[in-house]
């Protein structure tokens, strides 16, 4: 047996020189008897190990049994998480590499490719049958509060210090960062900032002396922040939405500390980091691929372990919007980016669309800019999304359709049409661009058309009653349905499509009264609490709306999920026998408060007039 580290075994083939310099000056090589622990609940994990030689049998636990040979790295997930869960022991003689933790972590920091393929090798475990235990397990730690999370103590140090002395009082207390106080500042600063401060130029080209540098001149001070009470899923969605690797966490209004990724990993290792970094790093449309595939995958094993609803819907919805800005950075040049704002619209606009179910794309472009390849342009990215799982929309509102593919000036005049014109697609086209969301390209561009419906809408009550009409367009429940519903009839299994009668009552019954209001949010929730704080929308209707908003989106994605696991195509048609009684009495409530709103919005909107 070799005594040299063989750096040819994945992923340790990933690591550049200096990496493996790290890895050969700390790792040691051990050897277990036959039945000897390797890790057990009782033990603190301290060490990885990658296996040379032997077998390491994992006893039924928690987790599900499990042999390791060689060429495996062995106890990377209990290392992170800092427990393990089952007792481990070797079935023969047994040598390995043990490779310290603060050994490991660096090297995930430090190797983003590194960081990937063992979190790819967890997820891998986690997707296959005989893991399930695994996944209520990991599930559960992600259902955890930000405060029962490893968060480190606050580490603060004085904005006029130096960056000397700021990096010696680093040093002497262990940490990587520091909490910068610059008057009633609070910023954060690294080594990657002590990084930049030191290869930085001042204005004659030279560079200063790092004694000669105040430390709040290298700090961040715009830092995202999360409350100790929230979910960990929270504060994964914000260190993904701002591209960050630490958060500061806050009771009230006080400083609790940082959580940071790699703590973060610890608790939630599912695989929605590495679907996240896979498609930052994805050098071509295949590799991008292999990341979106991934997506309802990843959802269902969310739903699964009781994650809620609304909670995947963020998820989602940063993830997809990284797909489509990834996307479109393959196939549009520079010049096109820069001279256009692409858009996703619809339930996809408002973070509310969860599996992928059709693309409600356009593209906006500058007045005078003309590409001569925009044809070809677009077919390439809307296709390369049907390849990716999004079907095409049945309505043709994508980038491909020139009619969602325009100047601003002529976009302009198509939403004119929408308001004044006679087709009777106009306001639900409508309805669907006021849902519209920037993915990549000028983002003032959409704001400056959205602008555009403000300008010419005010006091045009006939344009909001005949938009706001919609809502009556799918009938209501018969007597006979609601006593379908309540059990008083036979077992008549008629299904009832949960978006017509639940979803779009509600989301265009509220979309209606934002635009009114001139409210931006696009998210249903977001404009029930603006229409509140507008005083616009009774408190406790728009509570009882988001619940039953939040319900109806859990049955929907239900149903999708038990649809496509018997090979059928996702529908919104429920069967009332696929609910427990539990859930026919929330439904049944959910289609009250629905019932109420649109009783509301016909008398404000003077609907029966129309």
């Amino acid at each position: 047996m070799t005594a040299e580290f063989d750096f040819d075994i994945p992923p340790f083939d990933l690591l550049n020189a200096a990496q493996q310099a790290m890895l050969r000056a700390t790792a040691r090589l051990v050897r277990f008897a036959p039945d000897d622990p390797v890790l057990t609940p009782q033990m603190e994990p301290t060490h990885a190990y990658l296996l040379v030689q032997g077998h390491v049998r994992r006893e039924a636990g928690l987790l599900p049994e499990a042999t390791y040979g060689a060429g495996t790295l062995f106890g990377a997930r209990a290392l992170l998480a800092a427990r393990a869960t089952s007792t481990s022991l070797a079935l023969d003689e047994v040598s390995a590499w043990q490779i310290p933790k603060a050994t490991l972590q660096a090297l995930l920091s430090a190797n983003p490719a590194f960081c990937a393929a063992v979190f790819a090798e967890v997820a891998h475990r986690l997707s296959r049958q005989e893991a399930r235990a695994e996944q209520r397990e990991f599930l559960s730690l992600m259902m955890a509060r930000v405060r029962d999370a490893y968060v480190r103590k606050p580490f603060y140090v004085d904005g006029a210090l130096d960056l000397v002395s700021v990096c010696a009082a680093m040093a002497e207390a262990g940490q990587t960062n520091a909490l910068v106080r610059d008057g009633e500042r609070l910023g954060m600063f690294t080594t990657t900032d002590l990084r930049d401060a030191l290869l930085r130029r001042d204005a004659s080209g030279g560079r200063r002396l790092p004694s000669q540098v105040a430390v709040r001149e290298a700090a961040r001070f715009e830092l995202v922040a999360v409350d100790a009470g929230a979910e960990l899923f929270e504060a994964l969605l914000l260190m993904l939405r701002h591209r960050v690797h630490r958060v500061l966490v806050r009771d009230g209004a006080g400083i609790v500390g940082i959580l940071s990724q790699l703590d973060l990993m610890s608790f939630v290792s599912n695989h929605s980091h590495l679907i996240a970094l896979q498609i930052e790093q994805a050098e071509d449309i295949a590799e991008l691929k292999a990341a979106a595939l991934q997506l309802d995958g990843l959802v269902a094993l969310l739903h699964g372990g009781g994650v809620k609803v609304e909670v995947i819907a963020g998820m989602v919805r940063v993830l997809n919007a990284q797909v489509f800005a990834r996307l479109w950075s393959f196939v549009a040049p520079p010049e096109l980016v820069s001279n256009s704002c692409l858009l996703v619209m619809g339930s996809e606009g408002r973070g509310e669309q969860i599996l992928k179910t059709d693309q409600d794309n356009a593209l906006l472009l500058r007045d005078g800019f003309e590409f001569a390849g925009l044809a070809v342009v677009t077919q390439a990215f809307n296709q390369a999304l049907i390849e990716f799982g999004w079907p095409p929309c049945p309505g043709d509102i994508m980038l491909t359709n020139a009619a969602w593919c325009a100047p601003l000036a002529a976009f302009r005049e198509r939403i004119r049409g929408w308001i004044y014109g006679s087709d009777a697609v106009g306001p639900m086209h409508l309805a669907i661009f006021m849902d519209a969301a920037t993915v990549a390209g000028d983002d003032a561009l959409l704001q400056q058309a959205r602008q555009f419906v403000h300008d010419i809408l005010p006091d045009n009550q006939a344009f909001l009653a005949r938009f706001a009409g919609a809502i009556t367009q799918f009938q209501e429940p018969t007597a006979g349905w609601w006593a379908r519903l309540t059990g008083q009839r036979g077992r008549d299994d008629a299904p009832f499509d949960v978006k017509k009668l639940g979803l779009f009552p509600i989301v265009h019954g509220v979309r209606s009264l934002a635009l009114q209001s001139h409210v931006a949010a696009l998210g249903t929730g977001e404009r029930l609490h603006a229409l509140v704080e507008a005083r616009q929308l009774d408190a406790d209707l728009a509570r009882d709306l988001l619940e039953a908003l939040h319900f109806l989106m859990g049955l929907r994605l239900k149903n999708h999920l038990a649809q496509r696991a018997l090979g059928q195509p996702a529908s919104n048609l429920l069967r009332l026998s696929s609910l427990s009684t539990l859930e026919r009495d929330r439904l049944q409530d959910s289609l009250g408060i629905v019932k109420r709103l649109r009783q509301q919005l016909q008398q404000h909107f003077h609907l029966g007039a129309l």
